[in-house]
């Protein structure tokens, strides 16, 4: 069934300014999304995901009650929510397989929701930019046409993407938006930043920049966040990499260069450090080939437990 705008069906054969045009409202929604301003998410009940990762969980959740991702430039964040589980995915596409990514999704989600029951799919779209690759733009039309093209309806409730998303300044452009959180329990969305994307950050972004696909990194029935096993070979040229000055890995690491986020090139430089203290995680981090497996504490942070006490 189709993507839908107030009942009625997208139409994707027309620019995305066309379809802007045609839903006023969608406008209106993007307008009061990016005059809010960013919210800094602490990390208790947050479940931060990482780019190409994603996460589900409902209501019930004792654990997880904010789900948020951030540092988006050309990459989209999507939630897909339905509205009579309160089941909700957060993800964070940056267009390597975007039609197999929108099928996972939607599958997670239904298999929290009672298809026989009342509600409805709704998704929200958050991020990109004009960028001068026009990187967003295809991203955007991917993203709408996966969700075209599922079994069942879904609703589009907010398109704050790409054109919608966009700021320049002295001729350069930006996002307005790098990041969001869904309040799991409340379908709140704001836009976000979060000072702690943990547990295990560099081994999850020495995942995506060996080439992963999107990982659900979180079991809801067990409220776990699970990690791995992951694996990988050595990282090609990475002494090359580390030895290069920041500009350089700006300009050839980054998918928009001008736009990133000041902490970009540290991340980079951190996971590829990383990535060459462990060219065989098979040997130093997963000899067991068991998931790194956290679950919150009382104080509601990621704490480590021992896999056998599972």
């Amino acid at each position: 069934m189709p993507l839908l705008v107030n009942g009625a069906r997208v139409d994707l054969a027309r620019p995305t300014g066309d379809m802007i045009r045609a839903h006023p409202q969608l406008e209106e929604k993007a307008k009061l999304l990016r005059s809010q301003p960013a919210q800094i998410v602490e990390p208790k009940g947050l479940l931060y995901v990482q780019q190409r990762e994603f996460a589900v969980t409902t209501p019930k959740d004792g654990s997880v009650s904010i789900l948020g991702s951030d540092d988006a430039t050309t990459c989209h964040i999507v939630v897909l929510r339905h509205t009579g589980s309160g089941a909700t995915c957060l993800t964070h596409c940056d267009g390597s397989d975007t039609e197999a990514e929108v099928s996972l999704i939607m599958s997670s989600v239904k298999s929290f929701s009672n298809s026989t029951g009342c509600g409805r799919l709704e998704v929200h779209l958050v991020g990109g930019f004009n960028d001068d690759r026009q990187l967003s733009q295809k991203l955007t039309n991917q993203l709408l046409r996966a969700f075209d093209l599922q079994p069942e309806d879904v609703h589009l409730v907010t398109f704050c993407v790409t054109e919608l998303n966009d700021r320049e300044e002295q001729d350069i452009h930006f996002p307005i938006i790098y990041g969001i959180a869904v309040n799991v329990k409340t379908a709140e969305i704001f836009p976000a930043t979060f000072p702690v994307k943990g547990p295990d950050e560099d081994l999850r972004s020495a995942h995506i920049l060996t080439g992963a696909p999107l990982t659900n990194i979180y079991d809801a029935k067990t409220e776990q966040l699970r990690i791995g096993p992951y694996f990988w070979g050595p990282f090609p040229h990475v002494d090359f990499w580390l030895e290069q000055d920041d500009a350089q890995i700006l300009q050839n690491l980054s998918t928009s260069p001008l736009a990133e986020p000041p902490h970009f090139v540290s991340h980079i430089r951190s996971t590829l450090t990383f990535l060459k203290e462990h060219p065989f995680p098979s040997r130093s981090l997963f000899p067991d080939r068991k998931p790194r497996i956290y679950k919150k504490n009382e104080e509601g942070l990621w704490e480590q437990v021992c896999s056998d006490k599972i």
